[in-house]
């Protein structure tokens, strides 16, 4: 379960990221498992809105703390907000299920930060181009390859725009074809995180619209607070 709201007096509407139906939406007539928890469950009907019935909890319930737990709501308001109703998405799913095994580690790592970085990257790296939005890192906006030495401009519909000058926005050739060479799994390295720290922000903040999301306000106020 990715989200769930009350609805009625005794329900819930209740939003799943299923494997073999990407998300799925529909109502269930008692209490809903916690976020995280592997379930199964029987759905009917036609319409976008399901009858879920059945539910069965297959495993210990998952609980994140700190960094985690925003990281955590973090998976589950993009999947609700990007992915599209009842789509298969297996590789997302894949990952998903990867990115929460590694946040149970996160509080044991030796570098948390970095590895938080790495995983949400990942993560990205694979839903992206699973809805469509696939980086093309070979050549710019005006169909010539990229330049190492050159620096380039992101935009969103169109790619890399090759750019006069370096400012703070701008991108290196070198950062860019760096991305040709990376094999999925692996970590990124130092240069290749930045560069898709700017790309897969601008990117989804694009495919968001007018909505921001709720678990990035949340974890900025909690940095703050911190702070």
């Amino acid at each position: 379960m990715i989200h769930h709201r009350k609805y009625r007096e005794k329900s819930h509407i209740v939003h799943l990221f299923t494997q073999e139906y990407g998300r799925v939406d529909g109502i269930l007539r008692q209490t809903p498992p916690p976020q995280y928890q592997p379930i199964r469950l029987q759905a009917t009907g036609k319409s976008e809105l399901k009858n879920f019935t059945k539910l069965e909890i297959l495993n210990q319930p998952v609980f994140f703390f700190g960094d985690a737990f925003f990281a955590g709501f973090y998976l589950n308001e993009i999947v609700l907000r990007l992915c599209p109703l009842e789509e298969a998405m297996p590789q997302t799913f894949e990952q998903y299920q990867l990115t929460l095994l590694q946040l149970q580690q996160l509080s044991s790592h030796e570098n948390p930060d970095l590895f938080l970085r790495q995983i949400l990257r990942q993560f990205e790296h694979v839903l992206l181009p699973e809805l469509g939005y696939a980086i093309d890192f070979s050549i710019d906006t005006q169909q010539q390859p990229i330049q190492a030495h050159q620096f380039y401009q992101f935009q969103v519909t169109e790619g890399f725009a090759p750019v006069v000058q370096a400012s703070r926005s701008s991108l290196s050739g070198k950062a860019i074809l760096s991305m040709l060479d990376y094999e999925q799994g692996q970590d990124f390295s130092h240069e290749q995180l930045q560069l898709l720290g700017k790309l897969y922000r601008q990117m989804i903040t694009s495919l968001l619209g007018d909505r921001p999301l709720k678990s990035r306000q949340l974890w900025i106020q909690n940095t703050q607070t911190q702070s």
